[in-house]
């Protein structure tokens, strides 16, 4: 791999999406105590990572009413229909976006979805301080979230251990050589390749085919942005992919458990398959 580079403040969408989630860390300060009191006494949460190492590439099915490269993807979305939906469907886990500006989501989404299914819930939101990995842990997640562009590899480290702390798997999420060693480094769960770049909002599958071979055996690997359709699935499983996880096709489709019973089957392949 790659020698690691200077890390430097992320620029376009990302950039605006970290400095709003710093915020968002900051209001939190007020309620430490409670969240702390509440993150105690969760149950003990599901086993994210082994969840996704099935006989076939595991669908992680994502709660996503809006985003910044669509706008608007289904803003009228009913949050138990779709949950109990997707676990009907087949899917391996959940994926819960909590970022309401731009995403549309809540922490009380995450927190119904707990109620309602016993998969595990990765909450995705855009996570920049221990604090919110408590607040994660009270609502229920079984996993969190950590974007390696987002924040330093030192602090990137400090994340992944709060959030085994707090009994939580890291997906941590990358899009380059240089990334993807600060997350081994930081002791992911699981890894994550984005194919959309998250400062400028394109998509690029090659990112997938050039990255999750890389990936040890023993962390699953997650296969990230553009999945439309069965075919990408495959695309995924060729490459080496664990799991997909996907967001805009699946909030948007009329019948939620159909949509993840028409990704679900491809046989996992394995790195170097």
């Amino acid at each position: 791999m790659q020698a690691l580079t200077t890390w430097h403040e992320p620029t376009g969408v990302l950039g605006t999406l970290v400095a709003e989630g710093r915020g968002r860390a900051l209001a939190l300060t007020g309620r430490r105590a409670a969240l702390r009191t509440a993150a105690a006494a969760a149950p003990p949460p599901a086993d994210f990572a082994a969840a996704l190492r099935g006989s076939g590439v595991a669908v992680v099915a994502e709660i996503k009413r809006r985003s910044p490269s669509r706008g608007d993807i289904n803003p009228a979305l009913g949050l138990a229909e779709r949950v109990l939906g997707y676990a009907a469907g087949g899917a391996a886990a959940l994926s819960v976006l909590t970022e309401a500006t731009r995403f549309g989501g809540s922490a009380d989404d995450l927190a119904e979805a707990r109620r309602l299914v016993d998969i595990p819930l990765l909450r995705k939101d855009f996570l920049v301080d221990p604090l919110q990995l408590v607040e994660a842990r009270a609502l229920g997640a079984s996993a969190v979230l950590l974007i390696a562009r987002a924040v330093p590899a030192a602090e990137l480290r400090v994340l992944a251990l709060a959030a085994a702390d707090q009994g939580l798997q890291s997906l941590i999420e990358v899009r380059s050589e240089r990334e993807l060693e600060s997350a081994l480094e930081a002791g992911a769960s699981v890894i994550g390749v984005n194919n959309r770049n998250l400062e400028t909002l394109e998509i690029d599958p090659a990112t997938s085919e050039r990255l999750v071979p890389l990936i040890p055996a023993d962390r699953p690997a997650i296969y990230e942005s553009g999945v439309v359709g069965r075919r990408d699935v495959e695309r995924a499983a060729a490459c080496g992919a664990d799991a997909v996880l996907v967001g805009s096709t699946l909030s948007a489709a009329p019948d939620a458990a159909a949509a993840v019973r028409a990704l679900g089957g491809v046989p996992r392949l394995g790195r170097g398959a």
